[in-house]
């Protein structure tokens, strides 16, 4: 019998916070956890795993959070992207963080 996995470049990770009227997700692309990234000359964020690195998803796991959330926190090209494709978001609202898309939203 076959198994075939997820390839790396389609899963990420994730954390769900749930309050009473809302539930937030955070969702950013497995190999951007944990980096470092250079926002300008000296200044740096870093994509943080007590931020993200709750649970390892893959793409339509990621889709049905994304769909059920009320608030939600993407980091990376290819969760955003995706963001996109399914128009949760739309392009305007991506912006670059050290050349990595993030992207905001909130469904009222």
């Amino acid at each position: 019998m076959l198994v075939v996995r997820d390839m790396p470049q389609n899963r990420f990770w994730c954390k769900v916070v749930r309050t009473k009227f809302d539930i937030l997700v955070a969702i950013c692309d497995e190999d951007v956890v944990g980096k470092e990234i250079e926002i300008e000359k000296g200044f740096k964020v870093i994509a943080s795993e007590r931020f993200y690195k709750e649970k390892l998803i893959n793409e339509s796991e990621a889709l049905k959070l994304m769909e059920e959330a009320t608030i939600g926190n993407l980091l990376g090209e290819r969760i955003v992207n995706l963001a996109i494709e399914k128009s949760i978001i739309s392009p305007e609202s991506v912006i670059l963080i050290g050349g990595i898309p993030h992207a905001q939203f909130v469904k009222i």
